[in-house]
């Protein structure tokens, strides 16, 4: 059988695909490994996994600063911030670890995550071939159609990279780091990526979200959701709550006495609305009745309960919505946030607000809009759809098997 190395960064929405199809493939057989920072992954892999450390000397505090810094930033500065103070600096820590792991594990083919791009530069050093992990679609959208120079900006900091650590010119010059040439696991649709799918490179293979394990799932009061009511999830993400608090509080005055019509009774009798909103409880005031703020929440579980979700576009969380057929109101605030968001409302199943300026009676109309009016249901089960079609983790381990030999 073979062996299969995913080098990834220490980002849960990135690791967590990677889990998902490296075990079907173990259940195939091939021996799977993974390296990356082992502050970061120890905690999102499987008991007994495999695991090469690369960046051991990475801190959680360093993740958490470079989180907490990023969390103020919009636009190019978020951009420009995320390559220079994160994914380059990621890729010097983590080289001579990649490195190590090539060499120890052998593995037939790398899979290297967009954002660990020392990955890939230590499968062309060793001439192992490599896969290209994609797990938001931003990198394939051409992002920079508009800002050309940005892109270009990219191009030239891969290189340098490259330089630096040791990469030979005339090698360095070739290709993109970010791009595959023989298979990109693009883990998204062609339905959901809508009219950006045809500038994706050639090499591009949609399999759908791949969902792996989860922590344990933490405690929740099933016993105060409603039977009768609609019931909303409200989530940042663990990244942004910090940056939320002005949201929050809008949130709250738009959800409160909340009713909406989908569902209701005859001569049309309202329903209310439940919301449970992911937040830290002590930051918050004023939090009305029909609203339950928690520190977290098992949110796979919570989405088989819920009528909609409000979120920051954060892939992960819009994934695991839409493969429930859930529509979405979406506050993007950086990075792919905007990009995602706006390919759920280009494929009917969303609507997006403004994160920082969105005031309660907007939240309260396209809340109560996403619910009541059912095309944006109906959006979501398309593409809920799309992901069963396009075969999620055992179509992703199909396609790494054929590149071996």
């Amino acid at each position: 059988m073979a062996r299969f190395l995913f080098a990834v960064p220490p980002l849960s929405g990135h690791v967590n695909p990677t889990v998902a199809v490296g075990a079907e493939l173990a259940s195939r057989g091939h021996e799977v490994a993974w390296a990356g920072p082992p502050v970061i992954l120890t905690s999102l892999l499987p008991s007994g996994a495999r695991l090469f450390a690369a960046g051991e000397d990475l801190e959680k505090a360093t993740v958490a600063s470079v989180r907490e810094r990023a969390s103020s930033m919009r636009g190019p500065a978020a951009f420009k911030f995320l390559w220079e103070e994160f994914l380059i600096p990621l890729a010097r820590l983590t080289a001579a670890g990649f490195d190590t792991a090539t060499e120890e594990f052998r593995p037939d083919v790398m899979i290297a995550d967009q954002q660990a791009i020392a990955g890939s530069i230590a499968a062309r050093r060793h001439g192992v071939p490599w896969v290209t992990s994609a797990t938001t679609p931003a990198e394939l959208t051409s992002p920079f159609e508009v800002l050309p120079k940005v892109g270009e900006w990219v191009k030239d900091l891969l290189v340098e990279t490259q330089l630096e650590l040791g990469v030979p010119e005339a090698e360095a010059r070739v290709g993109d780091l970010r791009f595959s040439d023989r298979l990109i696991l693009a883990f998204t649709t062609e339905l959901l990526m809508g009219p950006s799918a045809a500038g994706a490179p050639p090499s591009t293979a949609y399999v759908g979200p791949a969902f792996g394990n989860r922590p344990p799932s933490p405690p929740f009061p099933w016993e105060w959701l409603d039977a009768g009511s609609a019931k909303v999830l409200v989530s940042l993400g663990t990244v942004n709550v910090g940056a939320g608090d002005r949201f929050f509080a809008e949130m709250f005055e738009a959800l409160d006495g909340l009713q909406v019509t989908s569902g209701g009774g005859a001569g049309g009798t309202g329903r209310p609305v439940q919301a449970v909103v992911v937040a830290p409880p002590e930051r918050q005031r004023e939090v009305p009745a029909n609203v339950l703020v928690r520190e977290s929440v098992p949110q796979l579980d919570l989405l088989a309960h819920l009528d909609a979700v409000v979120c920051h576009a954060g892939n992960n969380t819009v994934c695991e919505s839409l493969a429930h057929g859930l529509p979405l109101v979406m506050a993007p605030i950086r990075d792919d946030q905007p990009i995602v968001a706006d390919q759920v409302v280009g494929a009917g199943a969303g609507l997006r607000i403004r994160f920082g300026r969105v005031k309660a009676p907007e939240i309260r109309r396209v809340v109560t809009e996403v619910i009541d009016d059912g095309q944006y249901r109906q959006g979501a089960e398309r593409v809920r759809a799309s992901f069963r079609a396009a075969g999620g983790a055992p179509a992703a381990a199909d396609l790494l098997e054929a590149q071996v030999g």
